[in-house]
């Protein structure tokens, strides 16, 4: 048994999607999630931004001595996970490839759409994660650019406007008659009512989200790292910026309270002092 922390990091909010789903598999554990709310979104930025991002994150994350890093970001498990998990001194685990492994596995050599953001869809990660693991599935895939913003404003999936912008993306994919769709940000599973009533019945979402923590649970087990005791873990969030609205939307995405925040300025991710919120 292993008790140290399991870190989660992400460009926000989205990765508390994560972070519940790991709760749920492994409520014993306790979690460190760092939110890099100053420079939200990462989906438009290029890969070697948000690989220095990434390794800044790490570097900080490192320091709480983690047995595993998670990262709850797309676009970072697309663009920086690759060249920097050669670099980490501990096990890693990404969203792409549970989400891919899962879409294959229930489209089987039918059509997969994937939505992302800019530069997950530009990396092209998932097209080559499902194709390592059936040559012959199809792939489509659209940005939808809009929708962590969206998110992130706190929007609900009934809003309007969040309708509209949804159809508008959809549409066209939907029209090529998708078995599965990849919800390739961990942002968009809060717009899920919205994503399902633009794609209909026929078309099964894939919320990587829950994939990634039955990844996280079999590494740790596979290594005799589970932590089972009878508790409940701790989790405590870092923010780059604005822990209190953080705290206020990021309930939307963990289902419950947060009640530890603390500001760390992207300045000083190496430095041995943060700025608690009480």
């Amino acid at each position: 048994m292993d008790r140290r922390c399991i870190a989660i990091f992400d460009s926000g909010l989205g990765g508390l999607t994560v972070v519940r789903a790991i709760q749920q598999r492994l409520p014993a554990d306790d979690l460190v999630y760092f939110g890099d709310t100053a420079r939200v979104p990462y989906g438009s930025k290029s890969k070697e931004t948000v690989t220095r991002f990434a390794r800044e994150i790490c570097d900080f994350l490192l320091r709480f001595d983690p047995k595993l890093i998670v990262f709850a970001c797309n676009t970072a498990s697309a663009a920086a996970l690759p060249s920097l998990r050669p670099h980490i001194s501990v096990p890693t685990v990404g969203v792409v490839m549970p989400g891919a492994r899962a879409a294959v596995e229930r489209a089987g050599n039918g059509t997969i759409a994937v939505i992302a953001t800019e530069s997950t869809i530009n990396s092209d990660a998932y097209r080559t994660a499902m194709r390592s693991l059936n040559p012959q599935v199809r792939v489509i895939q659209k940005p939808c650019p809009l929708f962590v913003p969206l998110a992130e404003e706190g929007r609900s999936a009934d809003d309007p406007i969040v309708r509209a912008v949804v159809q508008d993306y959809l549409q066209p994919l939907v029209a090529l008659g998708p078995q599965a769709m990849v919800l390739g940000c961990t942002h968009y599973p809060i717009l899920r009512e919205a994503i399902a009533a633009a794609c209909g019945p026929t078309v099964e979402l894939i919320d990587s989200a829950e994939q990634t923590a039955q990844q996280v649970y079999a590494d740790l087990a596979a290594t005799n790292g589970l932590r089972t005791e009878d508790r409940r873990g701790k989790l405590t969030c870092y923010v780059s910026d604005n822990p209190q609205r953080f705290r206020e939307l990021g309930q939307r995405f963990l289902q419950q309270s947060i009640v530890d925040v603390t500001w760390v300025a992207p300045e000083r991710f190496h430095a041995d002092e943060a700025r608690p919120v009480s």
